[in-house]
Formats: structure tokens, C-alpha cells, sequence
């Protein structure tokens, strides 16, 4: 094609009519998907939490969809002889594999996630050392609203928040983490996880006493297994090996050479954990502390000390605290001031 003064190598009529055809092409499919997301958006609505969850995936649908027939669509208008197909296809896909590792092994981490067996939007994960609940789900990119970790928790970065409440960061962690990472999930299968409150009682402590209002501040707060749909808990059983038992309260004890350590399991909300404890730590402070229930804490004995001699010179008091070889360590004089000597 000779334009403007410049013969371009490549350009001639048919390659002109097929640029036209494909941006055409490209911007109707984009058009129709956005439309298709949009309708989908309004009809399914998201006032609860399986709305949110039927949106998501109706969305990803869309999207990978529209992606399939754009691929498919523009390697039609521009390869319509397969031989010719086939050559461009293999240079292709062998330079994007060499250059876009990461990439590809992403987008293949994505249509793994797509089967639901990990997680889905609303599910709280942890992944790549991000935890928090999953906003979105992208080809190459998984989005989480992160959150912070108990106190004590090794955590990389540095965390804050000393609870598993938000943080207010928003973080984007690849989706190839879940062939190299392990992919915890909270909420998928089961959307309670088991707590525990340890509580150290001096030996001569009513524990028993104790043990009780561990027991009840348990069974007030915490989920109520009773309450639970019975085929929520067959399930349970049947897929873990989870017996009833194990789902109610329990206070256990632990001797230690400091104290007697009583602790209680019980059963919570993945998203009501710090609101819980807050409620039972203080009802069990207001218990303790009627009943007069002592808390341990950690004391140090004095168990002996070295001799101090004073003498009498002048009016004024002096002496020191004398070592085990006869040297002075500390010398004091009338006026209560103290020196190190060697």
C-alpha cells in the first residue's frame, strides 16, 4: 500500500479490511459482554450472600466466554487458510510459553480455581501469606480484603491489627500460588472453626469453680451445636470424622511447674471471633473476680542474699556487700550513696 509517500510492507487492501473487521469485531463482543454482566448484575441482585456468590460466577462466565470468542473470532478473520494456522500458531505459542511463564501459569491456576474445589468470592482464605476474604477472582490475580493475626502469630509483613479483623488493605496475590502454596480455607466446607481460651489458675485457686465459668461463658457465647441442621452435622461426620461430641464445649487441664492451665474449646463464626472472646473475657473477669478466684501470673523467689557488713568509723556509718572471696562488691556510706568497687 502506497500512502502518503510510503510504500508499507504488509499493508494492502485485504489486510486493511480485515483491521476493520476485527476492531469492529473486538469492540461489539466487549460491547455485549459488559451488557450481558450488566443484566445478569440487576436480575440476580445481591442482597444476600448467595446473590453475591451467583453474580461473581455468572460474571466469570461472561468474561471467559466473551475471552473464547474473541480468540476464536479474530483467528478466523486473519488465518483463514489451517496451514497457515498451524505455522503461526506453534511460533506463537512457543515464544509466549518461554517469555510468559508466570503468566500462563496463572491463568492455568485460574481455570483451577474455577472448578470451586478451592474457594470462591466471600470465602476466607488464607494464600501466598495473604489472609482475608476473597472481593474478586481475575484471570491472572486473585483480590483479598486482608486481615490481621492473633497476637503471638509469625506473619510476613508485620501486622498491626493483633486479630483476625481487617486490616483495610487490599491485596492482590497470583493465582499460581495455589500450585506452589498451600491454600488454607475457612468458610468452604464448614463456617466454623474451633477456638480456644487458656486461662491460668494458682494451685491453691477453687478450679473447679474456674472450670465452670469457662464452661458457661462457653456456652453462652459460642455457637450452640444443638441449633446446627442435622444433616449439617451427618455431613460433618461423614466427611472428617467428626463426632457430636466434639462439637460441644470443653474445659481441659494442663499441670504446669507455675500453675494450673485450664483451657476451653468451643465452637465459633469464622467472622465473629474477636467480638466472642471480647464477650467472654469479660464475662469471665466479672465471675472470677465474685467467686475470688485467683488468676496465676508469672513471680520470681529470692531464694538468698549475700552478707552485708556495716561498721560504725567516725560517726558514720560504712561496710559493703561482701563477695564470696573476701573482695567488696558495693560500698555504702553514711549518706545511703553506693559505689561499684572492684
Amino acid at each position: 500500500m502506497h500512502l502518503f509517500g510510503i510504500d508499507w510492507v504488509g499493508v494492502n487492501a485485504d489486510n486493511g479490511r480485515k483491521l476493520l473487521l476485527s476492531l469492529v469485531f473486538v469492540a461489539a463482543t466487549l460491547g455485549t459482554g459488559a451488557l450481558l454482566r450488566a443484566t445478569l448484575g440487576r436480575l440476580i441482585g445481591s442482597t444476600t450472600t448467595t446473590n453475591i456468590q451467583t453474580k461473581f460466577w455468572a460474571r466469570q462466565g461472561v468474561s471467559l466466554l466473551t475471552a473464547i470468542v474473541l480468540i476464536l473470532g479474530l483467528m478466523s478473520i486473519w488465518f483463514s487458510d489451517p496451514a497457515r494456522l498451524a505455522t503461526a500458531f506453534g511460533l506463537m505459542s512457543a515464544g509466549l510459553a518461554f517469555a510468559l511463564q508466570q503468566v500462563i501459569t496463572s491463568v492455568a491456576g485460574y481455570f483451577v480455581i474455577l472448578r470451586g474445589a478451592n474457594f470462591t468470592v466471600g470465602d476466607r482464605i488464607s494464600m501466598g501469606g495473604v489472609r482475608g476474604d476473597v472481593l474478586a477472582l481475575g484471570f491472572i490475580q486473585t483480590t483479598i480484603m486482608e486481615m490481621g493475626e492473633p497476637e503471638g502469630s509469625a506473619s510476613e509483613p508485620g501486622m498491626w491489627v493483633k486479630s483476625r479483623q481487617f486490616t483495610g488493605r487490599i491485596v492482590t496475590v497470583s493465582n499460581s500460588k495455589i500450585f506452589s502454596d498451600p491454600v488454607y480455607n475457612y468458610t468452604r466446607d464448614f463456617p466454623f472453626i474451633w477456638e480456644e481460651m487458656m486461662l491460668p489458675i494458682t494451685y491453691e485457686g477453687d478450679a473447679e469453680r474456674a472450670e465452670a465459668i469457662l464452661l458457661e461463658a462457653a456456652r453462652l457465647y459460642s455457637v450452640d451445636a444443638s441449633t446446627m441442621a442435622q444433616e449439617a452435622k451427618d455431613e460433618l461426620q461423614q466427611r472428617f470424622g467428626v463426632q457430636p461430641i466434639d462439637l460441644q464445649p470443653g474445659v481441659f487441664w494442663r499441670l504446669t511447674s507455675n500453675w494450673l492451665e485450664l483451657t476451653v474449646r468451643f465452637l465459633v463464626h469464622t467472622h465473629e471471633i474477636r467480638r466472642l472472646k471480647d464477650r467472654m473475657s469479660r464475662h469471665i473477669y466479672k465471675e472470677l473476680k465474685i467467686a475470688g478466684v485467683s488468676v496465676a501470673s508469672s513471680t520470681y523467689d529470692i531464694v538468698g542474699l549475700p552478707p552485708l557488713r556495716v561498721q560504725m568509723k567516725d560517726g558514720q556509718m560504712t561496710g559493703g556487700i561482701q563477695r564470696g572471696d573476701g573482695g567488696k562488691v558495693l560500698d555504702v556510706d553514711g549518706r545511703g550513696a553506693s559505689s561499684n568497687s572492684a
